[in-house]
């Protein structure tokens, strides 16, 4: 992760359409190195609680993402997570992850328990599931793995912009 530049905050409110909010660093880049991810304060400035701590941001793989999930991706995912026991835990070890990222920057107890995506006992967001797969790296948290290289294979965009990770296979 790195801090945010002025610039990249000007491109992360041009991917979102709004204001960048409590932006704390780019967890993930894209191959050409526009913001892909970003780091979100646990408690934005005005006092609410924020459980989404890695936020996908790139409009491509927003949009992606998105189609996934209107496909049903969802549904099937949960299906996954019932019948395999493995791919359970390693889920499970997702969400840990993910909130030991949080609370390394920031405790909110308002949050205590709670990660994204649906993670550690169902699958809600593919959106956030991808963007903590982007951030924390290959191997972290499977379904945003798989979800992933679902969107690069179906679309090479995607591929050219997650870059090395889609070309060598480690999604």
């Amino acid at each position: 992760m790195s801090p945010p530049t002025e610039a990249d905050l000007a491109a992360v409110s041009a991917q979102l359409g709004r204001p960048a909010r409590d932006v704390l660093a780019i967890a993930a880049r894209s191959r050409d190195g526009e913001p892909a991810v970003v780091s979100t304060a646990p408690r934005l400035a005005d006092g609410t609680p924020f459980p989404t701590f890695y936020y996908l941001t790139h409009p491509l793989l927003v949009a992606a993402i998105s189609r996934l999930e209107a496909d049903g991706r969802m549904r099937e995912l949960n299906a996954r997570l019932e019948a395999e026991p493995e791919l359970a835990a390693a889920y499970e070890a997702a969400h840990r992850a993910y909130l030991a990222d949080r609370e390394a920057v920031a405790v909110v107890p308002e949050l205590a328990g709670v990660s994204a995506g649906g993670m550690p006992t169902r699958v809600k967001c593919l959106h956030a599931l991808a963007a903590h797969a982007l951030a924390a790296g290959p191997g972290v948290n499977p379904l945003g793995d798989l979800v992933l290289a679902e969107a690069a294979a179906a679309e090479p965009a995607v591929a050219r912009a997650v870059g090395a990770r889609a070309a060598e296979g480690l999604l």
